[in-house]
């Protein structure tokens, strides 16, 4: 590959890494020709871009981009496909979801991950990454928290509203 290509490449996976700022590294390696359009297909319903990607590659694109990525680069070894996404916890469900009748032992593999700022090295960090919440979910149970006080409140005031109007009639109908 000649010098030129490499450095577009470099550019154009940076530009990437910025866009998304989540991916997580996988290892697709033993994946036949249908499991890999399988998966290719299910990435694409779910707003995954995947990307097979030389290692030494993604480790320049990584150190142009601002940050620390050092913790990532023991799990940049053999075969590595890049997931990006905005939904933090979409690749993994798809990972999980991929491999649910291998029981987690199939591929495609997680190796690691980069997700809300943080570092998730390591398979044994899907569960984790599976119930982390997108910024929609976390609004909605913000939203859904704050609605509730106030919905108490109306509640007890529509409550006590028709407590008083039965007492008043009660006291009406004695007077007659």
């Amino acid at each position: 590959m000649r010098k030129e290509d490499k450095g577009a490449i470099i550019e154009q996976l940076s530009a990437t890494v910025k866009e998304y700022g989540n991916f997580y590294l996988t290892d697709i390696e033993a994946l036949n020709a249908e499991k890999t359009s399988a998966l290719r297909k299910e990435c694409f319903k779910r707003d995954v871009k995947l990307i097979v990607v030389k290692n030494s590659l993604l480790k320049k694109a990584l150190e142009s981009v601002e940050g620390d990525f050092t913790p990532l680069h023991d799990s940049m070894k053999g075969n590595t496909a890049v997931m990006f996404c905005t939904v933090a916890n979409a690749p993994a469900k798809l990972i999980k979801d991929f491999t649910k009748d291998t029981k987690g032992e199939g591929k495609p593999q997680l190796k690691a991950a980069y997700v809300q700022e943080s570092f998730y090295v390591g398979a044994d960090n899907l569960d984790a990454l599976v119930s982390i919440k997108s910024k929609k979910e976390l609004i909605g149970d913000v939203i859904m928290l704050l609605q509730s006080p106030a919905k108490n409140v109306i509640s007890a005031l529509q409550s006590s509203g028709q407590t008083i109007h039965g007492i008043l009639k009660t006291l009406e109908e004695r007077e007659n």
